[in-house]
């Protein structure tokens, strides 16, 4: 069965790889070869995501950009980008605040609103349902695997589903706790074909070697901190 996989990076990061560092230099294609096996046939896995801002980690692009050249190493892999958004803007607080500092005055009427950091990420999830209905709709593949907990990926894998005939899996990025299996969105696992969960030894046994070479010859290395 032709099987593509479509990879929401930042949900996928923020929901799973953001606490557990030595599983972040991930190769894709191999992780989704974990999932599933014969008949599927992994032909395509799109990967969407956005370059991130320096704002907060000063590192963090260089470290994004080393993942992204491992990535382009794979075959099967594209790389589709959004766009990535840091600004400021103002907040309403609880009030009390739950957290307070330990100089906090309670007879001093706190403020109500403060200026916070603002970081969005803006079309990853617009992408991945126009290219899951399209692909759908050229019937480019038999069955796709989307690597997400975003309701706002409901709609397209109705469509793909009821519309265009297609199988459809949901893959929660969730982390099994006390030995119970992870809950994906519910609506999610209502419109989709299937569910499966991404344990943390698929994860382990689908990372790169420490070094991976990359098409003109150079090599690319595990950032400091990854393992």
């Amino acid at each position: 069965m032709r099987t593509f996989v479509y990879v929401d990076g930042f949900n996928f990061y923020h929901m799973r790889l953001q606490r557990q560092r030595q599983h972040r230099w991930l190769n894709l294609k191999a992780l989704a070869d974990n999932l599933v096996k014969s008949p599927h046939v992994i032909e395509r896995v799109n990967y969407y995501t956005a370059r991130v801002s320096s704002k907060i980690d000063p590192l963090a692009p260089a470290k994004q950009q080393v993942y992204l050249s491992a990535l382009n190493t794979v075959p099967e892999i594209d790389i589709h980008y959004g766009r990535f958004l840091f600004g400021e803007k103002w907040a309403f607080l609880i009030q009390p605040p739950s957290a307070k500092p330990a100089d906090y005055v309670w007879n001093v009427p706190p403020p109500r609103t403060v200026l916070v950091a603002k970081v969005e990420e803006k079309g990853s999830d617009v992408n991945l349902g126009s290219h899951l209905v399209r692909d759908a709709l050229l019937d480019r593949f038999d069955v796709a695997l989307v690597i997400s907990n975003d309701t706002d990926l409901v709609e397209p894998i109705r469509i793909a589903i009821q519309e265009a005939g297609k199988k459809v899996g949901i893959v929660a990025p969730i982390r099994a706790r006390h030995n119970q299996a992870p809950i994906p969105s519910p609506s999610l696992k209502q419109v989709s074909s299937f569910a499966i969960y991404i344990d943390d030894h698929h994860l382990k046994a689908a990372q790169f070697p420490s070094e991976v070479t990359r098409a003109d010859g150079k090599t690319v290395v595990r950032p400091a901190g990854w393992s």
